[in-house]
């Protein structure tokens, strides 16, 4: 598509603040106006759509596509969503260890234990962890506990919450992120531990390296999009 506005700013309303490109408010794909709840986030979106050059390349704009997968999507969906990501922790990354070699079954242990008696103690979750391959069934405080967590999130922030969850492949990392117990860059290298110990053994190949880049990119982009939803 092509640009088609010179400046794009943001305005107060009752409700929220808009962005707006020329004066006149942005709409989600489904034609809803995009109301968000702080000035913060409506300027960083704001100034998504003024970098755009000739050419709006719309993965370029990362916080402008979670906002409208919230409004479009999560406040319809909220249940189904919520859900989702219980699942996920049903099958957390952080509650399967390897059985060797000895120095990734370490390195796991004193990276993940922390956040899930983090998570233990923050949401009364006690998860259950295990070896190899064979299943953890997870208590069912563990997940009532997460619910809870959920249930009490904004339809932005849960939207952010789902992308990191899938990012990371964990719900526990990016609750942990939501609550400020770990940054992007300790969600990105907690999640990637088994892959980045088999990189320091055998090397990386530039696929990988572009993937894990891409990766980053996006845990950055939820993480701010987080912190955004609670700034004024």
């Amino acid at each position: 598509m092509k640009r088609f506005y010179k400046q794009a700013g943001i305005a107060s309303a009752v409700d929220g603040h808009r962005v707006t490109l020329d004066g006149k408010p942005i709409r989600t794909p489904a034609k809803v106006e995009m109301v968000l709840p702080t000035a913060a986030l409506a300027e960083a979106i704001a100034a998504e759509w003024q970098a755009q050059a000739e050419e709006i390349r719309p993965g370029d704009m990362p916080l402008t596509q979670l906002a409208a997968t919230a409004i479009d999507r999560v406040s319809k969906e909220r249940a189904a969503v919520i859900e989702e990501l219980v699942g996920y922790a049903e099958t957390d990354l952080l509650c399967y260890h390897a059985e060797e070699p000895e120095d990734l079954v370490a390195r796991q242990v004193a990276t993940w234990q922390p956040l899930l008696d983090w998570a233990n103690e923050t949401f009364e979750a006690p998860f259950q962890v295990t070896a190899g391959i064979m299943p953890a069934r997870q208590p069912e405080p563990a997940l009532i506990g997460v619910r809870r967590a959920l249930d009490a999130l904004s339809d932005l922030e849960l939207t952010a919450l789902a992308s990191l969850t899938a990012s990371c492949g964990s719900l526990i990392v990016a609750l942990a992120v939501r609550h400020g117990r770990i940054s992007a860059e300790e969600a990105f290298s907690t999640s990637q531990l088994d892959e980045t110990f088999q990189i320091e053994q055998w090397g990386e190949d530039e696929e990988a390296r572009k993937r894990r880049a891409l990766l980053m990119r996006d845990i950055e982009a939820a993480t701010l999009f987080l912190s955004l939803c609670r700034l004024s």
